[in-house]
């Protein structure tokens, strides 16, 4: 299975069932290598919240592609009107798809859908993604700050890799996000959600010497957009 970073909170997985795509925000995003008319086929676009860096270019990647866009019940129903396919989930609920297992994690964010004229329709709660692929246990924690049932997720599921925010300010810090890697005993931890916007600066190498300390089980990894690991 390849794990692909396309930079902020994108992740692509490609497997032998299916590939893929998780909070594609990909053209507004200059740290991006890939755009929507780059890819042909997807069996999957899974969103967080609505916020514009993650449903980002969800519709037209579902509309190009022909994959089924898996977020939240409002955020499905929004999508819906545009023509794409959807199946609304809500936290708690799991579902079995010809890929794998997805289930809605907690996050503590919003998940307002940014309009041209500066308001928001309401998007839902946020999400994370707990995916089981492959034999494999992927979490994705989407944009959220630390909260205790971290360690309930943790120890409910072996978790082999865990997609994790650190840039502070809209989301937990570096601090938070390595005490989030002791309570969910990850595997492996990719930082995610650093350095795309000015109030979210981060040194990813200081994270990684930060996780060593607080969760000395999790073995930290930094990949740059466009760049991919193998699980």
């Amino acid at each position: 299975m390849n794990i692909i970073f396309h930079g902020h909170a994108c992740f692509e997985i490609q497997s032998d069932a299916g590939r893929l795509m998780i909070d594609p925000y990909l053209r507004k995003n200059p740290k991006a290598k890939v755009k929507p008319p780059d890819f042909k086929a997807l069996d999957a676009i899974l969103v967080t919240h609505g916020h514009s860096d993650h449903l980002g270019d969800a519709v037209e990647l579902a509309r190009l592609t022909g994959a089924v866009l898996i977020s939240n019940f409002e955020l499905c129903r929004y999508a819906e009107a545009f023509g794409v396919r959807v199946h609304p989930m809500h936290i708690g609920g799991k579902h079995v798809f010809p890929f794998g297992t997805v289930k809605l994690t907690q996050a503590v964010h919003g998940s307002g859908i940014e309009q041209a004229d500066g308001t928001c329709l309401y998007g839902g709660l946020a999400c994370g993604f707990l995916l089981q692929l492959e034999g494999k246990r992927l979490y994705h924690a989407g944009d959220t700050g630390l909260f205790g049932d971290m360690k309930l997720i943790g120890s409910l599921t072996e978790i082999d890799l865990a997609m994790l925010p650190i840039g502070d300010n809209f989301v937990m810090g570096p601090e938070d996000a390595a005490e989030a890697a002791q309570m969910l005993q990850a595997k492996v931890v990719v930082p995610m959600h650093y350095n795309t916007f000015e109030e979210e600066q981060q040194d990813a190498k200081a994270f990684l010497a930060l996780l060593s300390r607080k969760a000395p089980e999790s073995k930290g990894m930094i990949l740059e957009p466009g760049q991919y690991m193998k699980l």
